[in-house]
């Protein structure tokens, strides 16, 4: 096997060098997706790697990948040169803890889709660590370290590394929850990659939000005080888990003794789980009976951010793909698009370049707001940037590329998640919960995929 190993290795590294050497529109392409991805997250020589390494599989020059373009230019391949190279376009990006040390390798598991893999390595194979200076050997792993990396098929049930790692060591669930948040965050694209259900299933769940929503409201949206609008999410929110539980088979008539008794778990520890989910007693006792054992997913909880529950107003925005965006500023540009002389608004320019280089600001607000003022927004930004020829039809979305917009939604944070996740991140918080009592005003663990 190690001959293997070692011969997916030195295509590897040919494959890179093509990549580096190249020059026309393969070293073009290159130059568009690094400069994208460079936008997105700071750049160390770890970083660097990864996107190159994630430009062979997801890069585009044309119709073809990097790797087609590497296969054509390289006629004395073999047949099993041709299809390994051919397999690494299902390469993706995880977070994985390591669950057993194997003779010629690992055992890991990606802790977003809860997924095994067996990953050779050659002999004193070397794999990259986040530090320049150092390299971390495998042997020096141990069970229970988790490693964020890119992972590339070698046989139908073997992997090998695709790119360099981050080392994370050992961590508690607490730092783990906020390992899986900041993945979400920089990786969206890679959430359920390996687990094409349940990324259908997420989605899905994004769409009957947007359906409930409408239905609850009346419309996809709503402008209201903060206060308000707080006390309709909260009742939004529990006509949810109601239908999150009779979904599930459960019988929401019945009462918290009876839910207490079926469960077989105390009444203490329904309510302190309540509490942490943010449902009633009986949705906590649902997960924690597990009655439905076919159920994959758990509808998160979705909250009006604590900051904005003071606000003057506050626009709810709901989208089948985009999810849920919540806008206390929304009125006010309006405002700046139907003035007369938008300039002489105080902090209009402000709030501009605010939608603009805010990430809670996407694409899709953007272009709702050109769909309603076209003429407006159009002159507007001509003023701001200032450029007299900028055309909303032709130039939006690129301005919108220019500052780290993607113009395709992804996957939003009201989308169910797997319960492995949802589990830990409420184990998280009972943990932080249990080592440090909450002071006022003090944050809490960052949730990963859950609003607070």
């Amino acid at each position: 096997m190690d001959v293997i190993v070692e011969r997916a290795h030195t295509l590897k590294q040919s494959l890179v060098d093509f990549i580096l050497d190249a020059e026309g529109e393969l070293a073009q392409a290159l130059e568009v997706y690094a400069a994208a991805q460079s936008r997105r997250s700071n750049t160390d020589n770890t970083q660097q790697d990864l996107i190159i390494d994630r430009f062979i599989t997801e890069g585009k020059v044309g119709d073809n990948s990097p790797l087609e373009l590497f296969i054509a230019s390289n006629a004395d391949l073999s047949e099993s040169d041709r299809n390994l190279i051919n397999s690494w376009h299902r390469s993706f990006m995880g977070l994985f803890t390591i669950t057993q040390i194997l003779p010629d390798g690992l055992e890991l598991m990606n802790w977003l889709t809860a997924k095994h893999y067996i990953v050779l390595t050659a002999k004193n194979y070397i794999v990259k660590s986040n530090s320049s200076e150092k390299q971390q050997a495998i042997s020096r792993f141990q069970i229970g370290d988790i490693l964020l990396t890119r992972i590339s098929p070698l046989t139908e049930n073997q992997w090998i590394f695709s790119g360099p790692h981050t080392f994370m060591g050992k961590l508690g669930k607490p730092k783990l929850a906020v390992a899986i948040g900041n993945f979400k965050d920089n990786y969206k694209s890679h959430l359920y990659s390996d687990a094409p259900d349940l990324l259908e299933q997420a989605w899905q769940s994004v769409e009957q939000y947007h359906q409930q929503f409408v239905e609850f409201f009346g419309s996809d949206e709503i402008t209201l005080p903060g206060y308000q609008l707080n006390k309709k999410i909260v009742e939004f929110q529990e006509i949810i888990s109601d239908k999150y539980l009779k979904s599930a088979g459960l019988d929401t008539s019945k009462s918290l003794d009876e839910m207490v008794a079926e469960a077989g778990i105390s009444e203490e520890e329904i309510t302190a789980a309540a509490k942490e989910v943010g449902v009633d007693s009986s949705a906590v006792s649902q997960l924690l009976s597990g009655k439905n054992g076919n159920q994959k997913m758990a509808a998160p909880k979705v909250d009006l951010p604590a900051d904005l529950r003071k606000a003057e107003q506050v626009t709810a925005i709901s989208h089948p793909r985009w999810g849920m965006i919540f806008l206390p500023t929304y009125t006010k540009f309006k405002t700046i698009l139907l003035a007369d002389d938008w300039q002489s608004i105080a902090g209009a320019e402000k709030l501009i370049r605010y939608y603009l280089e805010d990430k809670s600001i996407n694409a899709y607000i953007w272009h709702l707001l050109a769909q309603k003022y076209p003429t407006q927004l159009e002159k507007v930004l001509q003023n701001f940037l200032p450029s007299p020829e900028f055309s909303l039809n032709d130039d939006l979305d690129k301005l919108l590329q220019e500052f780290g917009k993607p113009i395709e939604p992804e996957l939003p944070e009201i989308a169910s998640v797997p319960l492995h996740l949802h589990n830990l991140f409420q184990e998280a918080l009972a943990e932080v919960n249990k080592s440090k009592p909450k002071a006022k005003g003090q944050k809490q663990v960052a949730k990963g995929f859950q609003r607070g």
